[in-house]
């Protein structure tokens, strides 16, 4: 499955931020996405559907699919704190997931990442719907010399694919 087009138009024009760190591949933004689905859940009164939660070190973004997944609310979660919603998204498509098939340790992620790439530096982490309710792990890494790669992993940080952006 390919990364839904709209994510990256989103948060580079809607939300005015972009993806870059600050340096190193310290896993701890990590965190925040439970705290920003629960946020969600909580604001929208009960477990959602979504397209993908994409955590960088400036804030998490969920996508909220709606509409029968044929539309998305896009939320940004910032220093512990639920923003607003966005505009609604139509034109959506994509496998989604709930919460409950969220299931990762961030450090074995991240360290199955740098130990196959250890120039990379690691700027995001993506959870994206799957087929069937699952769930894929995206780790967006750049390289010193500009390159960027998407790297696919399993939630035991096993390598499933490797793809430019």
């Amino acid at each position: 499955m390919k990364r839904l087009g709209w994510t990256g138009c989103v948060v580079a024009a809607v939300m005015l931020v972009g993806c870059g760190g600050s340096g190193g591949n310290d896993a701890g933004f990590v965190g925040d996405i439970n705290e920003a689905v629960a946020a969600v859940e909580d604001e929208r009164g009960g477990p959602q559907e979504y397209f993908e939660v994409t955590a960088n070190r400036q804030l998490t973004n969920v996508f909220v699919a709606v509409e029968g997944a044929t539309a998305a609310v896009p939320y940004v979660y910032l220093d512990g704190e639920l923003q607003a919603p966005g505009p609604l998204l139509e034109g959506a498509a994509g496998h989604t997931f709930v919460a409950e098939e969220i299931s990762f340790d961030p450090d074995v992620v991240f360290d199955s990442v740098s130990e196959q790439l250890p120039e990379a530096e690691i700027d995001a982490f993506s959870i994206e719907g799957g087929e069937i309710g699952s769930v894929r792990y995206v780790v967006s890494v750049r390289s010193e010399q500009g390159g960027a790669l998407d790297v696919t992993v399993a939630a035991d940080g096993t390598v499933l694919a490797v793809d430019p952006i």
